[in-house]
C-alpha cells in the first residue's frame, strides 16, 4: 500500500458521494487487491475483499466494515447563471459560503458556493446563518451554457485540497470516513503477512451517510460471525463539549452501549492496553450512528463492536484527523484478528465487565 499520508490524500481527492461511490471505490480496490485474496462488489456498490484464514474449512468469519461514501451536494435546479443546491447527507451550511467545489456534469466544473448579499435574502434570514436554499454555485458559464453541461440531479463535490498541519494532522474533505478506510487497509497490510485462523471480510459500505443499505445488505449477504464498525468520532476544538470530544491524536474510542457487544468491548480492550494503545471509552446510550446500527440487527444478528478516529469539524469541506490515531486504528485491528481462536463464539457471553479494574 502506499505510504499512509499519501493514500490518504489520494482517497479525499477522489470524488465518491453517498451513493455515487464508483471513482473512490476504484482506488480502494486497487489497493485492496495486493492484500486480500479477492475482491468483489456488491449489488449496489459495496466493495468486499476476502482474506482467508489458515484454519479448517467452514471458517468462521469477521467483517469490519467502514463507509466509504461522503457528504455533498446536488443540483437541485438553475437560478439564471447559477445553479441551486441540495444536500448529500448532514452537510454543515455554515461553513459553505465561499467553498470551492466540483460540479460533476456531462464535464467537470469547478465552481464556488455563492451567498446573496444581505439586502438581497429574506427578512430574518440575513444576519444569521444563510439556510441552503438561499445559496447558490456559480460554475461562471452563462444559463445557457450550464443547461448543455449541467443536468437537475447532478452531483457537487467539495474541491478544498489535502492540508498538512503540523507532523501528524491532515485537514481536508471526506476524513469522514476515508480515514477509517486507511485503518482497515493498514490491518490487511499488517493480517497480509501474518497467520489468522478466521476469514476476513472488508468492506467498504455505500451510503452510511444516508440509509445504511451498503452495511445492510453486506452483513445480510456475507453473514458475518463477528463484525467491527470502523468511523469517525467528535474531536475536541473550537465550541466542542469536552465531556462530548475527545483528544485529537491521543487514541482512539471503544463505542460502549447496546450496539456493542460486552465481550467484545473487552477483548479489544485487553488487547489495547496490552500494546499500550491509547484510547477512550465512548458512550453510545442509543445507536451509534454508524454502520454498527444496521450490522447488529442482520439475519438473526452479529455481535457488533464500534472502534472511532476522533475528527475535527466533522462534515466540514476542512475535516482534521491524526495520521498517528489511523496508525494505531489499524494495528488494533489486525492485533485482535491475529489473535482470534477458532472457537472464539463459543466462549461470546453478553457479560457487562466494563468496570473491571484495568
Amino acid at each position: 500500500m502506499p505510504h499512509t499520508l499519501e493514500f490518504l490524500k489520494k482517497l479525499i481527492s477522489a470524488p465518491g458521494l453517498s451513493g455515487y461511490e464508483g471513482p473512490v471505490s476504484k482506488i480502494i480496490a486497487e489497493a485492496w487487491e495486493a492484500v486480500t485474496d479477492e475482491v468483489q462488489v456488491s449489488r449496489i456498490g459495496s466493495l468486499q475483499g476476502l482474506q482467508r484464514g489458515s484454519g479448517p474449512e467452514p471458517r468462521p468469519k469477521i467483517m469490519l466494515a467502514t463507509h466509504m461514501d461522503a457528504i455533498g451536494l446536488m443540483v437541485a435546479g438553475y437560478a439564471g447563471d447559477c445553479l441551486r443546491i441540495t444536500s448529500i447527507g448532514g452537510v454543515d451550511s455554515r461553513v459553505l459560503p465561499g467553498q470551492m467545489v466540483t460540479v460533476h456534469g456531462r464535464e467537470d466544473l469547478p465552481g464556488l458556493v455563492a451567498q446573496p448579499p444581505a439586502n438581497l435574502i429574506p427578512h430574518g434570514n440575513s444576519e444569521k446563518s444563510v439556510p441552503m436554499e438561499y445559496l447558490l454555485v456559480d460554475v461562471g458559464l452563462s444559463a445557457e451554457e450550464i443547461r448543455q453541461k449541467v443536468r437537475v440531479g447532478d452531483v457537487i463535490s467539495f474541491a478544498q485540497e489535502p492540508l498538512e498541519m503540523g507532523k501528524d494532522t491532515l485537514a481536508g474533505h471526506s476524513l469522514d470516513n476515508r480515514a477509517s478506510v486507511v485503518a482497515l487497509t493498514l490491518a490487511l497490510e499488517d493480517l497480509h503477512h501474518r497467520s489468522h485462523a478466521w476469514d476476513v471480510w472488508a468492506v467498504a459500505t455505500v451510503q452510511e451517510e444516508e440509509t445504511m443499505a451498503g452495511a445492510k445488505t453486506s452483513a445480510f449477504g456475507l453473514r458475518p460471525d463477528l463484525a467491527v464498525a470502523i468511523d469517525v468520532t467528535f474531536a475536541e476544538g473550537p465550541g466542542a463539549p469536552k465531556h462530548q470530544a475527545y483528544p485529537l491524536g491521543k487514541g482512539l474510542t471503544l463505542g460502549w452501549g447496546p450496539t456493542v457487544h460486552p465481550a467484545l468491548f473487552a477483548e479489544f480492550k485487553k488487547i489495547a492496553q496490552e500494546l499500550e494503545i491509547p484510547f477512550a471509552l465512548e458512550p453510545l446510550p442509543r445507536g451509534s450512528g454508524t454502520d454498527a446500527d444496521a450490522l447488529q440487527i442482520a439475519a438473526t444478528g452479529i455481535p457488533t463492536i464500534v472502534i472511532s478516529i476522533p475528527l475535527r469539524y466533522m462534515h466540514t469541506p476542512v475535516e482534521m484527523v491524526s495520521v498517528k490515531d489511523i496508525k494505531r486504528t489499524g494495528r488494533l485491528l489486525a492485533e485482535f484478528i491475529a489473535r482470534l481462536p477458532l472457537d472464539f463464539m463459543e466462549t461470546l457471553n453478553w457479560e457487562d465487565d466494563k468496570n473491571d479494574e484495568d
